[in-house]
């Protein structure tokens, strides 16, 4: 399937009705945008044990979290 939204000047879109269909996604509902290396990008909605599971796992990175870390990773 293939949609076309526009990008307003904020960054803003509507999700097509068809892909809000397929993703079974409702207003309040979280989604997370994957980009690949090739440019491309997915999109998927959250389950609400991702959060839970990514709430868990942000407090046990600490360790590479620091000023050094970052200057590190940050062009990856």
């Amino acid at each position: 399937m293939a949609a076309i939204a526009k990008i307003t000047s904020k960054g803003q879109t509507t999700i097509p009705a068809a892909v809000r269909a397929a993703l079974r996604i409702q207003p309040g509902d979280l989604i997370v945008w994957e980009t690949e290396p090739d440019g491309s990008a997915r999109v998927r909605r959250v389950q609400p044990l991702d959060l839970e599971y990514l709430k868990a796992v942000e407090g046990t990175l600490s360790e590479w979290a620091s000023p050094a870390d970052e200057e590190a990773y940050r062009d990856l």
